[in-house]
Parts: structure tokens; C-alpha cells; sequence
């Protein structure tokens, strides 16, 4: 059995593109989702790989379910913070639910899944921690104020994990997505793809879930060990930082 690597938000969008890439390159996947129970046993029986049903804003909840993930796929060496949301509006009609919502899956998630698992990487000197931001948290966005903070402080997060852990054989890496032909994009009117959104990208194109999957599995592998800390923009060119 190959390293264990747990992708959340990874039964939908990008993160089925991390989970099936990974199983792909050779890793035993599990996939965490929140809600959408038909989307998850439609994942599972095309793929074979298992999802489990948890909320990542909920310390208790991460907790349990990565100890069952454990127990049944054995140690996670690859953690994959993928799963967010949005509650989109303009910062002086935000209300604080809005605000909070987002924080707490977007950014307190990063917290509740990252240190269950870090002793055990810690112990076995090796831990690959991926964290997938966004375009938004490195340039912000009007409408977006909850967001950009939470992807701002992903990239906070992982310069400081990847300092503490470098020596035990873990690194963290965030990638910063821009557009990319996930479900929620592609309901966006056509004519606002045309006119508003794909001028902006030089590329000429939105990016594609396997785009950002591949980035994963590099990241993940042997291969970038000598990459930590590290910001990886995946945007075609909208924005350089």
C-alpha cells in the first residue's frame, strides 16, 4: 500500500481532480466532503475511492473523522486543505455571519485538520501539507473580504508550518488557483466569461481542475522535498505576485 493522502472538499470541483490524480501517481485517497451525500457515493463508485463525511470548521469532527480514515487506510502522510466556501458581498452590507462562515471553514479548518495530523508526520519524518488558496487571497477581491483574508491567511499559515517542520522531513506549500472550469465557474453567464473574466487572464483561457491536481502531486511527491514554504501561482497569468 502506497502513502495515504487525504484531499477535503475531495469528492467535487478541484478536489476530485487532487483525489483522483493522487490515486493515479500511486496513493491510497480518502476524500472528506460536508454536505452533498449523493455527489459523494456518485465519487466513490466511480473512482473506488472512499469519502467521509465531516464539517472541517469542526475541531471534533476532524479529529474523528481523520482517526477513522487511520484506522481503515492507516497514517495520513498527505494532507490536502482543500475544501472552502464563499459568502460573497460587499464588506458594508457583510453581515457577521457571512464573515465568520467563511473563516471558520476556510481558514479555522486549516487548524482543525492540519494538527491532528502533524505530531504522526512529525514522529515518521516525513509530511507533505498542501494547502489550495487562491488568486483572491494574494491580490484580494471586491465583494470578497471574508475570502481574501482566509486565502491570505492559508499563505500566512504555511510559511509558518513549513518553518517549524522542515527539519522532520515535512514541507507545506500553498497553490493560489485563478479561474479554473470548476461547476460554480461554469455557471457564470457565458457572455460575463467572454467579456469580463477570460480578458483578464492572458492565457486566454480559464485553467482547468487537472491543471491544479498535477501541481498537487508534484508538490506531494519526493521530488519536491526541497520545496517549503512556497506559494505556486496557477492563474495563466492574471496576476503575478
Amino acid at each position: 500500500m502506497g502513502r495515504v493522502a487525504l484531499v477535503t472538499g475531495g469528492s467535487r470541483g478541484i478536489g476530485a481532480a487532487i483525489s483522483k490524480a493522487l490515486k493515479a501517481a500511486g496513493y491510497s485517497v480518502a476524500a472528506s466532503y460536508a454536505g452533498n451525500d449523493e455527489a459523494a457515493a456518485k465519487f466513490t463508485a466511480e473512482t473506488g475511492i472512499p469519502t467521509y463525511k465531516w464539517d472541517v470548521g469542526d475541531f471534533d469532527a476532524c479529529t474523528a473523522g481523520i482517526a477513522k480514515v487511520e484506522a481503515e487506510l492507516g497514517p495520513v502522510d498527505v494532507l490536502v486543505n482543500n475544501a472552502g466556501i464563499t459568502k460573497d458581498g460587499f464588506f458594508h452590507k457583510m453581515t457577521k455571519e457571512q464573515w465568520s462562515a467563511v473563516i471558520r471553514t476556510n481558514l479555522d479548518g486549516l487548524f482543525n485538520m492540519t494538527r491532528p495530523v502533524i505530531e504522526g508526520m512529525r514522529a515518521r519524518n516525513f509530511g507533505r501539507i498542501i494547502v489550495i488558496s487562491s488568486i483572491n487571497g494574494q491580490k484580494g477581491q471586491a465583494g470578497q473580504a471574508n475570502y481574501s483574508a482566509a486565502k491570505a491567511g492559508d499563505i500566512g499559515f504555511i510559511k509558518a508550518i513549513a518553518q517549524e517542520n522542515a527539519s522532520k522531513g515535512i514541507t507545506a506549500n500553498a497553490i493560489c488557483p485563478g479561474y479554473i472550469a470548476t461547476e460554480m465557474v461554469m455557471a457564470v453567464p457565458e457572455e460575463v466569461l467572454k467579456t469580463r473574466i477570460l480578458p483578464q487572464i492572458p492565457v486566454g483561457r480559464l485553467g482547468q481542475p487537472e491543471e491544479i491536481a498535477r501541481a498537487v502531486v508534484f508538490l506531494a511527491s519526493d521530488d519536491a522535498g526541497f520545496i517549503t514554504g512556497s506559494t505556486l501561482s496557477a492563474n495563466g497569468g492574471q496576476y503575478m505576485a
